[in-house]
Order: structure tokens, then sequence, then C-alpha cells
């Protein structure tokens, strides 16, 4: 079951808290960098975020996060995270439909590392294509991807 989850609620921000770095660690070595700068943010950060967070549920489990933003008609996926645990279980399918289904919006964005071929993988088939390749200052290179959701069947 896919719920918004209320973020500045401290209970609530541990335990995105707590997807976001069991997830984040798996990205980091997937990367190969012990140097992740999801991984700096703190149950704090997740508090004050200004994000929408959407959860999904597997029994009394929080298994998954979706982190989006929308501005106007604009949807950017800011993260997407898997409880290890809950991994090849469709899950990141289920919350990128959800919210490419849910809102008014005539693009949506995302981003995440190069060589993060899953992620890629899981945008492209939603209709996601590549549009940005760049390197930001913390050195791992990156590729952006938006789509007209309206354009692609998901």
């Amino acid at each position: 079951m896919i719920t918004k989850l209320e973020n500045s609620n401290e209970d609530v921000a541990n335990q995105i808290h707590r997807v976001f770095q069991s997830s984040y660690k798996i990205e980091a070595e997937l990367i190969g960098t012990p140097d992740f700068p999801p991984l700096k943010r703190s149950a704090k950060d997740i508090v004050n975020s200004t994000t929408d967070f959407y959860g999904f549920n597997e029994q009394t489990c929080l298994a998954a996060i979706i982190e989006i933003q929308i501005i106007g008609k604009q949807l950017d996926i800011h993260s997407l995270t898997v409880d290890p645990t809950f991994f090849r279980k469709g899950i990141a399918d289920k919350l990128t439909s959800y919210v490419l289904k849910s809102f008014d919006i005539n693009t949506a964005t995302v981003e995440t590392a190069e060589v993060n071929q899953p992620a890629i993988n899981l945008y492209k088939k939603h209709g996601f294509i590549e549009f940005k390749r760049w390197t930001p200052s913390h050195g791992i290179p990156k590729v952006a991807m938006s789509i007209n959701p309206l354009s692609c069947k998901v």
C-alpha cells in the first residue's frame, strides 16, 4: 500500500532515514564510492525537507520511499529507495507508476548516477529518456532523464 509520509514527524523521519541508509549503502557499493552524498543526509534534514515523501508498506514494514517535488506541472523525483530486504519485488516500479499517474503533471524528471543501470532501466521502462550527462563537484558522473507522462504508457 502506498501512503503519503509525514516527514515532519520525527518517528516517521527516522523510518525514512533507516530505509535511505540501508538502500544508499548498496547504491554506494554499486557506484564504487565510499563518499556518497545521500548517505550524509540526517533524519533532521528529512524532518525539515519541503519535498513530499510517499512510502510503500509491505505488511507492517516501510519497504520503499519515493521523494518528489511538484512545481507547477513538473514532477521532480528526488529519490527512490527500496529497503534491500524488499529488492526485486517490483516496488520501485509501483512507486514510479503511482507518482506518474496520481498528479496533474506535464513533465517528470529524475537524476541518477550514470553507472546505476538498475535505476536507469526502471526509468526507461516508464518512458524516461536521457537529456543530460555531467559530473558534479562530488565527482560521481550523473545522468538526467525526463518524460512527458501523457505521451507514453506507464
